[in-house]
């Protein structure tokens, strides 16, 4: 098989989910086109070379529709022959794009690929693309569905992690996403959202509470009580888990990964594309997986998906310098520390979803890009980058520079 190199990263700004956020009049495939604009620009790249995009998009419904990644590129003025395809693993797929473009490339089908995601989930609200594994019992009852914020207080009771312990690694989150915007961490690959006069819209994460501390977290109710206690949830992670008495509700806003618009885009490709678009390659894929995990918990996909990745890459621990794992929610976080021992100074060193927000889509894509840089300002040399994913999956790759 090939070696499959990647030769840049971008993103846009997150901005909040909501109507009065910043990103809201971007309609979805403008926003994508601004990534793919960033990489054709930054890279003097003749788009009619570029063999497949493709996009992560959970909800492709309404304008996220009719796929997404060929919108994008018509907005983005690319040439014709550059198709596109949208996919969908939940949370991880951003990062699956970038996986099956690597899988593509090493086969030999092809030379050049895009990939990457996008959710405007100011403008596409989550779940609207609906689904029989959260509205049909039927499907739901095999599968012990409960909402995610249910697994992730599971997680936290069963492993034992109390709410101060959630609290503070949500303080710090924020304490290290503004660290990193205030030393510029994150100029190299952050393009900014102009409007269509170009006047720039946004240029920075917005969803960001850098003042945010225990006393403020403290003063927030846990948001899946209700769910948990009245919708009967609870009960079901109990059934499923039957050495629990009670499931302890430690997750709220200010702990769970937040609603965001955002984008994301990688450009892969082969050695020879590289010499042929008269790049440098900043890294190499080593290798990636997906997993099926227990679907009731559903948030420690990355634990066995590492653990499966490791193994095929023939690779430990200690071979990998940093980690890179969404902040769905806090326990999520703290449940991979515990499991694999891995110390705070090693993984989502710049802080993560809970400060920054989690597009659905275009997050796997993000954190990827997150991490190569880190490993680049840090002149270290190998990461590995994972996703929690909703039915109980899990996505990693690991990456090493060239």
């Amino acid at each position: 098989m090939a070696d499959v190199f990647v030769y840049d990263a971008v993103r846009t700004p997150r901005g909040r989910g909501k109507k009065d956020g910043s990103l809201h009049e971007v309609p979805t495939p403008r926003l994508a086109a601004t990534t793919l604009t960033a990489l054709r620009d930054r890279n003097g790249l003749d788009t009619s070379t570029v063999d497949d995009i493709i996009f992560g998009c959970v909800d492709p419904v309404g304008e996220a529709g009719a796929v997404i990644p060929r919108s994008a590129a018509f907005e983005a003025g690319y040439d014709n022959k550059a198709p596109g395809i949208q996919i969908s693993r939940f949370c991880a797929s951003g990062l699956d794009a970038i996986n099956l473009g690597a899988a593509k490339i090493a086969q030999g089908a092809d030379e050049i690929v895009i990939a990457g995601g996008v959710e405007s989930m100011s403008r596409v609200g989550m779940g609207m693309s609906g689904g029989s594994w959260y509205m049909d019992p039927a499907v739901g009852f095999p599968g012990w569905f409960v909402p995610q914020g249910i697994s992730a207080d599971l997680i936290a009771t069963k492993y034992g992690f109390s709410r101060d312990d959630v609290d503070a690694y949500a303080v710090e989150s924020q304490k290290r996403a503004a660290h990193a915007w205030e030393k510029g961490y994150f100029k190299k690959s952050v393009v900014p959202v102009k409007d269509v006069n170009g006047l720039t819209i946004l240029d920075h994460d917005e969803h960001m509470r850098p003042g945010t501390d225990m006393q403020s977290l403290a003063s927030l109710n846990p948001s899946f009580v209700i769910p948990g206690e009245m919708g009967g949830f609870d009960a079901v992670a109990v059934q499923r888990y039957p050495e629990l008495e009670e499931i302890n509700h430690v997750h709220h806003a200010g702990n769970s990964s937040g609603i965001v618009d955002g984008a994301a885009a990688v450009l892969l490709g082969s050695k020879k594309a590289g010499k042929s678009m008269d790049l440098k390659p900043r890294a190499r894929i080593r290798a990636f997986a997906n997993i099926g995990s227990e679907p009731a918990i559903m948030l420690t996909g990355p634990v066995d998906v590492t653990e499966k990745l490791l193994k095929r890459a023939k690779m430990t621990l200690k071979d990998i310098d940093l980690f890179e794992l969404n902040e769905a929610f806090a326990s999520v976080v703290l449940r991979y520390m515990q499991a694999f021992e891995i110390s705070p100074d090693r993984i989502n060193v710049n802080g993560g979803a809970i400060a920054m927000g989690h597009p659905l889509g275009a997050t796997g894509a993000i954190v990827f890009g997150t991490v190569l840089d880190e490993l680049e300002r840090r002149n270290l040399n190998t990461a590995l980058v994972t996703l929690c994913i909703g039915a109980g999956m899990g996505t990693a790759t690991i990456i090493e520079r060239v």
